[in-house]
């Protein structure tokens, strides 16, 4: 893709400036592939001989799990969900970190969130994007938006994370829900354990808004000219405005 060495140069400037400005923190959020919950092999080595079954029976259930990486503190948090991975699961997974560690992070006035170009959370989402105004206004904070270009996810920097968790516990057997979340649980990352929890919660698929409503959010935004897909500003909309993407209403 021609934009691949701009947009690059463009993530570079942007994380020099949020790593030099103590105002801002960032993060990086992803979802790693489905985790298939049952007796099955793994690959690896078991140091205390455990045996997977030899047949791929049906699994028990599938936990997908989604995450917020902090690189300036290696901080982890994971939620495993049941099902899809939606727009509002990924909103909420980011918006559920950023309530967990508020008090940590009182005074920070911008959030720069990269992220992977994907379906569900790509700039023009209407669902993802209506989200992130609705955090920018409820916590009163500048998100900025910062996607990595196709097939560079590697960069992203939780990438990282899901390497160690998926040699942490090869060789084990995932055969419960509690077996996932605690061999989540007690990996590390540079020495650091992440925060491991389950959603509840039910996503349906397909939630958007009509292209209508996705263009009333537009006012919202800041596109980066040139790369107006890859970057987006989201200003904190005034805490006296109900944003309805059909209507807005002082």
């Amino acid at each position: 893709m021609k934009e691949t060495d701009a947009i690059f140069a463009e993530l570079k400037q942007r994380h020099d400036a949020a790593a030099a400005d103590p105002d801002a923190v960032r993060v990086s959020y992803d979802a790693k592939a489905a985790v298939k919950v049952g007796p099955f092999s793994r690959g690896g080595y078991s140091r205390t001989g455990t045996q997977a079954a030899d047949h791929d029976f049906k699994a028990v259930a599938n936990l997908t799990p989604a995450g917020v990486f902090e690189p300036a503190t290696d901080r982890l948090d994971l939620t495993f969900t049941r099902g899809k991975v939606t727009a509002d699961l990924i909103a909420d997974v980011i918006e559920g970190w950023w309530d967990r560690h508020r008090e940590r992070l009182l005074g920070k006035k911008r959030l720069l969130v990269d992220l992977d170009n994907g379906p569900e959370n790509q700039s023009r989402r209407s669902q993802f994007l209506l989200r992130m105004i609705l955090l920018a206004q409820r916590g009163r904070i500048t998100v900025q938006l910062c996607y990595y270009p196709p097939y560079h996810s590697k960069y992203n920097p939780i990438e990282r994370c899901w390497g160690i968790l998926e040699n942490h516990w090869r060789g084990e057997l995932l055969s419960s829900e509690g077996a996932v979340l605690g061999y989540a649980g007690s990996m590390t990352y540079n020495g650091v354990r992440p925060r491991v929890g389950l959603s509840e919660k039910e996503y349906p698929g397909g939630v958007k808004l009509t292209a209508a409503g996705l263009d009333s959010l537009e006012k919202f935004v800041q596109r980066q000219p040139g790369l107006r897909k890859w970057f987006v500003t989201i200003p904190p909309p005034s805490p006296d405005l109900v944003i309805n993407p059909a209507r807005l209403i002082p």
